[in-house]
């Protein structure tokens, strides 16, 4: 029997392999295993599992993707918010709050209490001066001890050095007719509207000020302020010498109080008074006070020492109105300036101004946060602050005397309006009225009435 050798090549995962035949009868006959050829159905089910695995993670991946392209904008647009409105604390963190106050500076400010203290009982002894210098001195003692003992309770002492520091100056001297016409010392009634009128330029004019002369005895004039740029700044004020020249918008004169809004003489703010013919505000962009007269046309500036500006410490309450850090307010035969330092944790100063010497003659430091109301103004040497009931309606809620460092928080005297925002609030003591500047509308109370 012949043998032939039949080779039959077979690939399988790149292998060549020979397979023997034998001849029979007329055929040729190889046994061949099928094995060589099967199928990797295990493999090839591992491979398909990966790819459908490998398939699923890409789908997520493509949905993280668009879900960042989503995300990522509104988180870059929330920590922006967020950083803005941290800003405005930033204080807190490094002068403000939680800074410790240096006992050198307590030092510096109970001296400064102190000889101001003496100042007032050598010119006017009295029981209360005496007990006063004797309630400094304690606390002079009590920061050597402080320095001894390495005992810092100083916030304590700052808030009993601010009271101490109220006190004096209620005590130093003051004209004699100050609250000559001061019948009644806390205001106890502010009527409806007398006055509601439009401003004369434009409703988009929201920010601004108005209301008539506050110097007793001046000669009758109203006045009208309107910020433009933002509602920030100003370089006019619109004069009236009528009451019925004012509601009928005519015969005004617009008087230029710097030559650009950008000008360092501007006006900053809706913290505007008139008081004897002299207009008393922000000066543009400093923690300085202007007084622009307007008969003579000269300006002068008086700086405003740790003052927080350009929208650290504006009015707030119900919401933010920009440009607000600094209120001027007449009464009486003073200019008062009403504002926030960080020394005082962003809680109201006020101080009463020379109106002619543009100096501060006094100053009282309250615990009121300046952020916590909607606007302030004064009369009778009383502080008053106000806040948001609602759209149409306002309330006085606080009030500091600086006659005796008295501070009232149970105040409730709601009065109307006719919008939600105030720019300007301010008394006027020659007709006992108080006037707004309210979201472009021009509002007058009576009061004590």
């Amino acid at each position: 029997m012949l043998s032939y050798l039949l080779v039959l090549t077979v690939i399988v995962t790149a292998e060549a392999q020979k397979i023997q035949g034998v001849q029979k009868d007329d055929s040729c006959v190889c046994k061949l295993s099928s094995s060589i050829w099967a199928f990797p159905t295990v493999r090839f089910e591992g491979v398909q599992k990966q790819l459908q695995t490998c398939e699923e993670n890409v789908l997520q991946f493509i949905k993280k993707v668009k879900d960042g392209d989503v995300q990522l904008p509104m988180m870059e647009r929330t920590l922006k918010n967020i950083k803005t409105r941290l800003k405005r604390f930033e204080y807190l963190n490094t002068s403000g709050l939680y800074n410790s106050l240096h006992l050198q500076q307590l030092r510096d400010e109970l001296d400064a209490i102190y000889y101001t203290a003496s100042d007032a009982q050598k010119k006017s002894p009295s029981k209360e001066t005496n007990d006063l210098l004797k309630e400094v001195t304690n606390a002079r003692k009590d920061v050597e001890n402080m320095y001894k003992n390495n005992i810092f309770n100083l916030e304590t002492m700052k808030s009993r050095l601010r009271d101490l520091n109220n006190r004096v100056q209620t005590c130093k001297t003051i004209p004699d007719d100050f609250r000559s016409t001061c019948y009644q010392r806390i205001m106890s009634n502010i009527s409806s509207p007398v006055v509601t009128k439009l401003n004369s330029i434009s409703k988009s004019y929201i920010s601004g000020a108005w209301g008539r002369d506050a110097k007793r005895g001046s000669k009758e004039r109203y006045w009208e302020h309107c910020l433009v740029s933002g509602n920030q700044l100003g370089n006019t004020v619109r004069m009236y010498n009528s009451y019925e020249d004012f509601m009928a918008s005519k015969n005004y004169k617009d008087e230029y109080i710097a030559s650009s809004y950008s000008h360092a003489n501007a006006v900053q703010g809706s913290g505007t008074i008139l008081y004897d013919n002299t207009v008393f505000y922000q000066c543009y962009g400093t923690a300085e006070i202007c007084s622009f007269d307007i008969t003579t046309k000269v300006t002068k500036r008086m700086k405003l020492d740790g003052a927080g500006i350009n929208n650290k410490f504006p009015f707030c309450y119900y919401s933010c109105r920009d440009w607000t850090d600094i209120d001027l307010e007449a009464d009486q035969d003073a200019v008062w300036v009403i504002y926030a330092t960080e020394e005082n944790h962003g809680n109201i100063v006020v101080s009463r101004l020379d109106p002619l010497s543009l100096n501060i003659t006094h100053t009282w430091k309250t615990h009121l946060f300046k952020r916590s109301v909607t606007s302030t103004f004064m009369v009778c040497g009383v502080l008053y602050a106000t806040r948001f009931v609602n759209t149409y309606q306002e309330e006085v809620f606080y009030a500091f005397d600086t006659t005796t460092g008295q501070e009232i928080n149970t105040l409730s005297l709601p009065f109307e309006k006719v919008s939600a925002g105030i720019a300007n609030l301010n008394y006027n003591p020659v007709d006992r009225r108080l006037y707004m500047y309210n979201d472009g509308y021009l509002l007058a109370y009576n009061t004590f009435s």
